[in-house]
């Protein structure tokens, strides 16, 4: 690398691109089975409560491997990183589609989720590297933005694909993807120069503790643990099966079309919480103030599928899709609270708490579901009702504690913290 500062094209088409065609494989796989579940539930002879669980796989061991993931992103830099990574999903996903077991499915899905670890963390570590500070929340915005074109991707055109080839040939398919993107990376991808991690790798190790204790972090963890829940959660998998189970649409075509509704507006939510947010700020709005009043709004839209389903369904959906997407921007918030060789292990022990929620709540919505006596075309909509309606409850206590909390940034953080 030279000393002059890189162009706008170049930081595009050589740093944010790369990173955000990984970003848009990852959102593939989150929400694929949520088209091809009724394949699975076919084939294999799964359950509500097998389908939570095996969805939920993909983020267990994407939760479990954060710790070291953010001292590998410090350590040796996110381009190598995310490049091994999606290697390993390349061979989870053709074992995905080698498997005839749920099982069989359940491990495959977890080396998808591992392959996929550093999807968001490895690109917030490179937009540390290179764009300035006052730039990371509208470059990460644009970042979410590529996941949601996945989800966009998750969608009818997966629901297309099917019709051409079997769901295991989809997944062979995908495999060549991650491989493809694994090698641009590795050629495209230039290499920064960062500041050498001090002392022994134990000694890194605890950096990630001192992140965990932190008063700030979990002022604002629970609440973005639980959203993400619901979000994700929902976006990913059960936002088909409630299209069905409640808002009784039997048409898998129509369904699809209504999350690439969802994904749609959920991308165009990504897209400008970066630009909102930097605008509220120019008029004296913090950062903080501004995700609080988005959480409190995407709550809200929560609330509206757990106890009026019948009142503007699409419409509930959409709100649901687009506030969804604002809340992320606690993430570049609580980058900044901290010193900046922290970045990488900031960033993933949130996602070590985020994931954790996620593969045990998404979980426990298809046992929620589970409990009720399966209808003539799937699911009781009361199951639906009762798993949202927590969702809800527990994102209010969220907001409660956050409201409540007086915690403040790590005073040693070398950048201004948001106040509230």
């Amino acid at each position: 690398m030279t000393t002059a500062s890189p162009t706008f094209a170049t930081l595009f088409l050589r740093v944010f691109l790369p990173f955000a065609l990984a970003y848009f494989l990852s959102y593939i796989f989150r929400g694929v089975n949520a088209v091809i579940f009724p394949h699975l539930e076919r084939d294999i002879g799964i359950t509500a409560g097998d389908l939570g669980l095996l969805t939920s796989a993909f983020f267990l061991f994407f939760a479990g491997c954060q710790p070291v993931l953010g001292v590998m992103l410090d350590r040796y830099g996110p381009r190598r990183v995310q490049a091994v990574l999606l290697a390993m999903a390349a061979a989870g996903s053709a074992l995905f589609g080698l498997s005839l077991s749920l099982g069989e499915l359940i491990v495959a899905r977890v080396l998808i989720g591992m392959g996929f670890a550093g999807g968001l963390m490895a690109a917030i570590k490179a937009i540390t590297l290179w764009y300035p500070p006052e730039r990371w929340g509208l470059i990460t915005g644009f970042h979410m933005m590529a996941g949601g074109l996945g989800s966009m991707a998750a969608t009818w055109p997966i629901e297309w694909s099917l019709s051409v080839m079997t769901w295991q040939g989809l997944f062979f398919w995908l495999a060549g993807f991650c491989a493809a993107t694994s090698a641009i990376l590795l050629t495209v991808v230039p290499e920064r120069a960062i500041a050498a991690p001090q002392g022994t790798l134990a000694e890194q190790f605890r950096i990630t503790g001192k992140v965990l204790v932190d008063g700030f972090y979990w002022r604002i963890q629970p609440l973005l643990a639980v959203q993400q829940l619901a979000f994700i959660g929902c976006i990913t998998l059960w936002i088909g099966p409630w299209l069905r189970d409640v808002g009784g649409i039997a048409d898998k075509q129509a369904r699809a079309d209504i999350q690439l509704y969802t994904t749609a507006i959920m991308t165009l939510g990504f897209a400008l919480s970066g630009v909102v947010f930097n605008a509220l700020g120019r008029i004296g709005v913090s950062g903080f103030a501004s995700t609080a009043l988005a959480s409190l709004l995407f709550a809200l839209a929560c609330g509206w599928l757990a106890f009026l389903p019948s009142f503007h369904p699409v419409a509930a959906w959409m709100m649901f899709g687009f506030l969804g997407a604002l809340p992320i921007q606690y993430m570049p918030l609580l980058v900044q609270s901290f010193p900046a060789h922290y970045a990488g292990r900031v960033s993933t022990s949130s996602n070590l708490v985020v994931f954790s929620v996620i593969f045990a709540g998404q979980w426990a919505i298809g046992r929620v579901v589970d409990l009720w006596p399966r209808t003539a075309i799937g699911y009781s909509a009361d199951g639906y009702a009762w798993a949202f309606g927590a969702l809800f409850i527990l994102q209010l206590a969220g907001l409660a504690w956050l409201m409540l909390s007086r915690a403040q940034p790590m005073a040693q953080a070398t950048r201004a913290a948001p106040a509230d």
